[in-house]
């Protein structure tokens, strides 16, 4: 079976921004369809806030960013790219839009404001209006009211406060300022009262990003016209959608999506690469009319109706969508994604950590944690045990971060209770508890329910229950207890189908989504640093190290499940690069050497804590140099959100001063000499780390997107240093760099060049070394579905890479540590070499840690 002709080879994303539109891509096209990918990957392209340097604070769904050159840019782009093979997948925005100053900027905003409830945008924005007596509340002001009102004044028939421009009210403009405040549809508010008063659904706990209410056909229509256009003329060939977590119904959202998509493009028939759906699966969901570009608004009555029957997943034999589509979902560990959804996979924070996990060593890790609460003496729930400290994390976020959305649950569940004799004598705070211990014990970002959709899954009901059995040891009395299975059954979507339920049951698991972004990703992963680079999107800081066999059987099982699932290494957010974790992965090889390091170096340079000595020369570490300009920014950010001793909202001058005075004088300060031990220590084993994952990542079942620059030594910290423009093109002369780009090169052009290795229908076969070394060795077979590639007449690709390189070395080498290769005669496209049969590992690989070969014809 040859690959799918709608399935990228591989992805190339670009950050753009105003200093990198769509003209510096459109100039990039030549050198990166010299690489081999099929696609480029764009970040959001539709009007955001002026300045941007991302794209995800959407103002205005209906134009192309003018900044970046305007739909005539982008269809100038996506002829360049079309001239050179080169297809365009585009990054979409479907949770949440923002909420600018000035306001004007948000059109449909702008008249929620000016109208109330009654505009035409309301049903747009997730909005409780039965809170603050049908106000919307804006946090905005830098004090309480009394202490700014001397600076809100009237002007041009708008009410404004710095850079903020609100609209009036009809009729109200002529009123004294405290009448006309009172007349408003909206509350304007001290900054501090979003953490508990805030009435509007947001982007995780960022105020100025508002909720959009995707899930109503017309917010749709309306929100996803403009993109449909661009689909339906071929400028965009694929789609990932941003964080389908935030919304109420993800399933419902990407079949209505997919739906919308096959209309526009009378395209009903193509796939977008994975199996088709199991029987029984493929009939649920609504799926709109419409699409081909039409710009439907409130004021024009248009409205999508559901058709006859389902044209979503399942239709064709590799189903997953009309065109390729990956979605942006975090799954833990032994988490799967929904069977349902009509899309390719995902972005491939999965594979990130499969692939980060071969070059950890697990003894080494635990060494280098006993070494870590010697030297930083955190207590348990503060960075000295994992699950202690992500479970203190999350009680302190869904008390405090969330405690609005808590609130609103807390009035939704109220309501329900009231409505049904059955359920009352709930109390408030009886509820408000249960839903946030039921909350914190959640172990992935959300269960998938709805309320008149599918039934919940067992995965779900295992997941709720285990949770509330856990949950009803915060009640002292037995019988207040009960009322947690009311919540569990509520978020469940089991005890009705009225209003409140679904809305309870949407909202909980979007503040679930929310809860666990907030408290894993932006503040347990600052809080527990024995190895920093565990701490990445998608991975497991409390077990991260991943043996090859269930490396083995997570390639095989994607494979079989979701053939053009993304894999990533590197992405706009990622906390590092993928070549700075593979630098900090060493430690675990050397832990002792890392302890007797960072003791002396502290000495050198006192830090106000351990804590920050530890985590400030690891993040140093990873980069290879002390470069302030990057590495204050980094730290500050990891301090303020770890929490420890200052936090973003309540910031302690005084400590972040000594945070950079340190930095300044330590890391940032330290002589070349430093370095060089350190580079003399690391440098080779990290080299064969970063090698190792670019091949795997490469190589292995998926669709491998790289972040711009990775294709070679690319050392970046959290955003937004890893959001600098690009410098593309050029050749380096030698060095890692130039091994990089020979690598990504050979593997992305032999993607190009047989997609049906390595695409849906392909097979992977894990092979298998033998000898004193063979646990240091990861290697597959990527050939086509025809054969098992050991007859030696078909083609196909070997990977080969070394893991544990620098534990490998202290043994000897490989020794007598052989490679059993298929049959036939096989050469390295990275060094040239011929191997065949049982082939020496200290042979195939002296010159290169990796290699990759292809089969020449039949074994001598």
């Amino acid at each position: 079976m040859t690959a799918d002709p709608g399935t990228p080879t591989a992805t190339y994303r670009l950050q753009l921004q105003p200093a990198f539109p769509f003209a510096a891509a459109e100039r990039a096209v030549p050198y990166l369809a010299s690489l081999g990918v099929s696609h480029l990957h764009l970040s959001p392209v539709l009007e955001a806030v002026p300045g941007s340097t991302h794209g995800y604070d959407v103002v205005d769904h209906s134009a192309v960013r003018a900044e970046l050159g305007g739909e005539e840019g982008l269809r100038a782009l996506a002829r360049t790219a079309r001239e050179h093979g080169l297809g365009l997948i585009v990054d979409i925005v479907p949770n949440h839009m923002a909420a600018p100053a000035p306001e004007r900027l948000n059109a449909p905003l702008w008249e929620v404001l000016r109208k109330g409830p009654e505009s035409p945008y309301a049903r747009w924005f997730d909005i409780d209006w039965r809170a603050h007596g049908g106000k919307v509340l804006l946090p905005v002001l830098g004090g309480p009211l009394g202490e700014e009102w001397e600076r809100l004044r009237v002007e041009d028939g708008t009410l404004r406060y710095y850079d903020h421009a609100f609209p009036l009210r009809p009729g109200t403009e002529g009123l004294p300022l405290a009448a006309l405040l009172d007349a408003q549809w909206y509350r304007l508010g001290w900054w501090r009262l979003a953490r508990t008063e805030l009435n509007y659904r947001r982007f995780f706990t960022i105020s100025e990003l508002i909720a959009v209410r995707v899930e109503d056909p017309e917010v749709f229509a309306a929100t996803h016209a403009t993109l449909l256009e661009l689909v339906r003329d071929g400028v965009v060939d694929g789609l990932r959608i941003d964080h389908p977590d935030g919304l109420a119904d993800p399933e419902g959202y990407l079949r209505r999506l997919d739906g919308a998509v096959r209309a526009a493009t009378g395209d009903g028939e193509r796939g977008g690469g994975r199996r088709a759906a199991p029987e029984g699966e493929g009939d649920r969901g609504i799926t709109p009319e419409g699409g081909g570009g039409r710009r439907i608004t409130p004021e024009s009555g248009g409205r999508w109706t559901a058709p006859e029957g389902d044209i979503g997943r399942g239709t064709t034999p590799e189903g997953g969508g009309a065109r390729w589509t990956v979605v942006e979902k975090i799954l833990a560990r032994d988490e799967r994604l929904p069977a349902t959804w009509p899309v390719a996979g995902t972005t491939g924070y999965d594979a990130l950590h499969h692939i980060d996990g071969l070059f950890i060593d697990p003894d080494g890790l635990e060494k280098l944690t006993a070494l870590y609460r010697a030297f930083v003496a955190p207590p348990a729930d503060l960075g000295g045990d994992w699950a202690a400290t992500v479970r203190r994390a999350a009680h302190e976020v869904v008390t405090h971060e969330l405690a609005a959305e808590v609130e609103r649950l807390t009035r939704t569940a109220s309501r329900i209770c009231a409505a049904d004799p059955r359920l009352r004598d709930h109390a408030p705070w009886a509820l408000r508890t249960a839903i946030r211990e039921l909350l914190v014990r959640l172990p992935v970002y959300r269960p998938y329910t709805a309320v008149g959709g599918p039934p919940a899954t067992d995965a779900d009901a295992v997941l709720l229950r285990s949770a509330a059995a856990d949950a009803r040891e915060a009640f002292t009395v037995a019988q207040e207890a009960q009322v947690v299975r009311v919540v569990r059954d509520a978020a469940l979507g089991w005890l009705g189908d009225g209003p409140d339920h679904r809305d309870f049951c949407a909202r909980f698991a979007q503040t679930a989504a929310a809860l666990r972004a907030k408290s894993v990703e932006d503040t347990a992963f600052y809080r527990y640093t024995p190895l920093l680079s565990a701490a990445e999107v998608g991975g497991d800081p409390g077990r991260p190290a991943v043996p090859p066999e269930e490396f083995h059987a997570f390639a095989a099982r994607r494979l079989r499940d979701w053939p053009a699932t993304g894999t990533a290494l590197s992405t706009h957010d990622t906390k590092r690069s993928a070549d700075a974790r593979a630098r900090l992965a060493v430690l675990t090889e050397c832990p002792g050497w890392w302890g007797r390091t960072v003791e002396e170096l502290t000495r050198s340079a006192a830090a106000p804590d351990p804590h920050l000595a530890w985590t400030a020369w690891q993040t140093a570490l990873a980069l290879g140099h002390g470069d302030a300009e990057r590495l204050v920014p980094a730290v500050l950010k990891a301090v303020r959100e770890a929490g420890l001793r200052t936090t973003w909202t309540e910031q302690n001058a005084a400590y972040e001063e000594e945070v950079t005075a340190f930095l300044e004088a330590g890391p940032c300060a330290a002589d070349r000499s430093v370095w060089a031990a350190i580079g003399t220590e690391l440098d080779e084993p990290a080299r064969a780390n970063a090698l190792g994952a670019a091949l795997l990542q490469l190589t292995m079942p998926g669709v491998p997107d790289l972040y711009m620059g990775t294709e070679r030594v690319y050392t970046a910290l959290v955003d937004p240093d890893n959001r600098r423009p690009p410098e593309l093109g050029g050749e380096p002369a030698d060095g890692p760099s130039a091994e990089k780009l020979l690598l990504t090169r050979a593997a992305l052009n032999l993607r190009r060049e047989h997609p049906g290795w390595f695409g849906p229908g392909s097979s992977y076969t894990p092979l298998l070394a033998s000898g004193p070394s063979a646990e240091h060795c990861v290697a597959f077979l990527r050939t086509d579905n025809s054969t098992d590639g050991t007859d030696g007449t078909h083609g196909g690709a070997v990977t080969v890479v070394t893991r544990l390189s620098r534990r490998l070395a202290e043994a000897g080498g490989w020794g007598a540590t052989r490679l059993p290769l298929p049959p036939g005669r096989w050469r390295d496209l990275l060094t040239g070499r011929t191997a065949e049969g049982a082939c020496p590992l200290g042979e195939l690989l002296d010159r290169l840690p990796a290699a990759l070969l292809v089969r020449t014809g039949k074994a001598s």
